[in-house]
């Protein structure tokens, strides 16, 4: 591979005008499928074949082909009138009433948005609503369709009781909810806070259509790239060189984007995908070109022939760019494999951007240097002359920190077992959950609407269950029918932990029967309400001659979280599998590959626990105490994974490229931090400043993942990488390298050491006319 590469990287160098325009067309084509094929990315969580899904998808059927309530993209406007007032006074009744008309004004909103919550308010609606119920065959009277409505207001009411919180439902008018443009949400709450100025009315909305898509916030992107920029500024001691990484990184990172969104023409997409393959291909654009370009920046020590210095560069670099991108798309990709489509997509795209990111690292990088040739190191601010030892090799602080492991090597393995284990342990206390109202920025809108709602109505009005009773497989009558609907009612009723129960109108194929519990749809005492329901739902079944499921934002998502849990093992197993044979490719070594995934596993364990205690537990008040989003665990374990093996591809393969030429592996560990140690740590400081960018993100799953995401690259390069792994070589010594001649014999060699090529080394006053005065001075190192 090592060879192939070096081709490459001279050939993009020789050949850049082909190679830049190349690239040009690339984004033109996806740009362009993009710009005219692209669909809305999807809000839906839900993942076919679980019980709570398949009976949300009944209920148009049940119901005469009447949209599915999960499906509807539902609007609750909340309003509240100031402490100690009514919304039934004669001035907030006028702002209500004057609130439902705005809204009906609405392009995208039903024209009539009634206000129902007195017994006034329903005998003044009962005439339109009769007219509207009436059928050729069948007459509604005002007189019953008051009698339904004052029944409505009792079963479910939409006023508190201290009548200063009411409740307004609609929904937009569209087919699905990822019909719903940010726009017309906008004209929604441009409308509610409008008339809230005019009212004195307090006025919150929520719900399934006002789920904002995650929009891209510019300022999570600007404080990684800042960052990074000085990072890389320090590194290379050189503006021009700072910036590379940076420019090929926004290349790689806008390609992926525009990708994941053409890939949109295909399937249904989360909308977490783009700033997922954002964070993720930014922070690894930055470091596989820092990679390659450092080892360009070593190679120049050797020879001036640029060409020379790219191919080499690109052939040994980049080959552990390769395999290091190819242990982040294994991670990623691998999220197919568990049969949950949103999280499978999410990890394709994500996939995607680090492709994309290797691709522009190996061919777009070499280009912009055959562009910029004596100037790739221009704008020199800073003289790098570090010490050397007698035989002219540096000594650095990579050097100085190998040595002082190596002094107590075993100390340095327990306190780092110690310490991160002790890190890990909130991670036993760990509480799943999904995003949703509840889970919004504390200032929003749809956060303040659900402490309104919990207020005014207890928790479980929040996300009811809807008990779904299908009756298509009974033999009975209507009369016999109705009776069995009736029968549920007062099963499920009865129950414990149940506030209140709704029971719609049912036909002669089912009916729907909302569950309110008492308590909020996180709370454990809601999940054990929904095992009882289930648990008793066989025995009804049998006696009643009708099939019952449980459905609801809160079933179907307790029953993602199962499934998650589930899917947990399968996938490490797959994960670790595959990486492990492919490191076992690139060290030629069974325990290295060993210590690399032991570390992983710590690494990931004590982020998860800081995780828990930072956002579940609420440690430090950062962030309101919430449960961890049920996929961020498995996602963050295959990201984590795959990042993790970076540092480990870059910095061991340094160790065995010197033990290859003859070093004792106590000796290439110290030259492989000699070599690596330093842009290693430049690595990890953008990629984590990358991640920690998108905490300011208002997607709380963008949010905790970015946390999480650089507390686990801060652990693993620092921690792990820069201590453990080094004190566990020192140990093993030369049996770190120790692979049975079996297994050698089969193992394709694959070079990434680059054994194949041939150095070109000039001595100081050999040719190096192709150098400028700077660059001497930055290569001379």
């Amino acid at each position: 591979m090592a060879t192939l590469l070096y081709r490459l990287g001279r050939t993009a160098y020789r050949r850049w005008p082909f190679f830049l325009v190349g690239w040009l067309l690339v984004i033109a084509a996806v740009g362009g499928v993009a710009a005219t094929k692209s669909q809305p990315f999807s809000d839906a969580f839900t993942i076919p074949g679980l019980e709570s899904v398949e009976a949300a998808e009944t209920i148009p059927e049940l119901m005469d082909g009447e949209q599915s309530p999960m499906e509807a993209a539902s609007i609750e406007v909340v309003v509240a009138a100031p402490k100690g007032a009514t919304l039934t006074e004669a001035k907030y009744a006028d702002g209500v009433a004057e609130l439902a008309s705005a809204l009906g004004k609405l392009d995208n909103v039903p024209d009539q948005i009634p206000v129902i919550w007195t017994a006034a308010q329903a005998k003044e609606l009962a005439p339109a609503m009769a007219e509207a119920m009436s059928t050729p065959e069948a007459a509604v009277t005002p007189a019953q369709a008051e009698q339904m409505l004052l029944a409505q207001i009792e079963a479910q009411p939409s006023l508190s009781e201290d009548g200063r919180i009411g409740l307004l439902s609609t929904q937009f008018d569209v087919e699905t909810i990822a019909d719903v443009t940010p726009a017309m949400q906008q004209e929604v709450i441009d409308t509610v806070e409008q008339v809230a100025d005019e009212t004195g009315l307090q006025v919150e909305v929520r719900g399934a259509g006002m789920q904002t898509q995650g929009a891209i916030n510019a300022t999570a992107e600007l404080v990684g790239i800042g960052v990074a920029l000085v990072v890389l500024a320090l590194t290379f001691g050189a503006f021009m060189a700072a910036g590379l990484p940076i420019v090929t990184a926004l290349i790689g990172v806008a390609l992926g984007s525009v990708g994941i969104t053409a890939l949109t023409a295909f399937t249904d997409l989360p909308s977490s995908t783009p700033m997922l393959g954002m964070m993720i291909g930014l922070a690894v654009g930055i470091d596989y070109t820092l990679f390659i370009l450092a080892r360009y920046r070593s190679e120049l020590e050797h020879t001036d022939d640029r060409q020379e210095a790219v191919g080499i560069a690109v052939g040994t670099a980049g080959s552990a760019v390769v395999f290091a991108g190819l242990t982040v798309i294994i991670a990623l990709a691998g999220l197919t494999v568990i049969g949950i489509p949103f999280m499978g997509w999410m990890g394709i795209g994500a996939a995607i951007t680090v492709a994309v990111a290797v691709l522009v690292a190996l061919t777009f990088l070499p280009a912009l240097l055959g562009v910029l040739k004596s100037k790739a190191f221009g704008g020199t601010f800073r003289r790098y002359r570090p010490a050397r030892e007698e035989d002219g090799r540096i000594v650095n602080n990579g050097v100085r920190w190998a040595r002082l492991v190596g002094k107590r090597p075993v100390a340095v393995v327990v306190l780092v077992v110690v310490a991160l284990g002790a890190l890990a342990l909130p991670f036993t206390s760990l509480k799943l959950g999904m995003p949703g109202d509840n889970t919004a920025p504390v200032e929003s809108s749809r956060y303040q609407a659900v402490k309104l709602i919990e207020e005014g109505f207890g928790p479980g009005r929040l996300d009811p269950m809807m008990l779904i009773v299908d009756a298509r497989k009974s033999d009975g009558d209507a009369a016999s029918k109705q009776a069995a609907y009736a029968k549920v009612v007062d099963w499920v009723g009865s129950l414990d932990g149940v506030a209140r129960v709704v029971a719609q109108p049912g036909t002669d194929k089912g009916a729907i029967i909302l569950v309110e519990p008492e308590t909020a749809p996180d709370d454990d005492a809601t999940q054990t309400l929904l095992d009882n329901i289930r648990a008793g739902e066989p025995e009804l079944e049998n006696e009643l001659g009708v099939d019952l499921a449980v459905t609801g934002t809160q079933p179907v998502m307790a029953d993602i979280s199962e499934k998650l849990n589930s899917a947990l093992v399968p996938y490490l197993a797959l994960v670790i599998g595959l990486a492990f044979i492919l490191l076992m490719l690139v060290f030629r070594s069974l325990l290295v590959p060993l210590t690399a995934t032991l570390g992983f596993l710590l690494s990931v364990l004590a982020t998860l626990g800081a995780t828990v205690a930072v956002f579940q537990e609420g440690a430090f008040g950062l962030f309101p105490p919430q449960p961890i989003v049920s996929f961020i665990p498995i996602f963050l374990i295959g990201i984590v994974f795959g990042l993790a093996m970076d540092y480990q591809v870059f910095l061991v393969t340094r160790m065995r490229e010197a033990h290859v030429h003859g070093m004792t592996t106590r000796e290439a560990v110290v030259d492989g931090f000699r070599n690596s140690a330093r842009v290693v740590t430049a690595a990890a400081i953008i990629m984590a400043a990358v991640f920690s960018g998108f905490i300011l993100m208002d997607d709380v799953i963008i949010k905790s993942l970015g946390f999480a995401l650089a507390v686990a690259v801060l652990i693993d390069a620092f921690v792990v990488r820069m201590a453990l792994i080094p004190a566990l070589m020192y140990l093993m010594g030369e049996k770190a390298w120790y692979l049975p001649k079996w297994l050698d014999r089969i193992l394709p060699n694959v070079d990434v050491e680059g054994e194949g090529l041939q150095r070109l080394r000039h001595s100081a006053g050999d040719g190096g006319d192709d150098l400028d005065a700077d660059e001497r001075e930055l290569v001379s190192v």
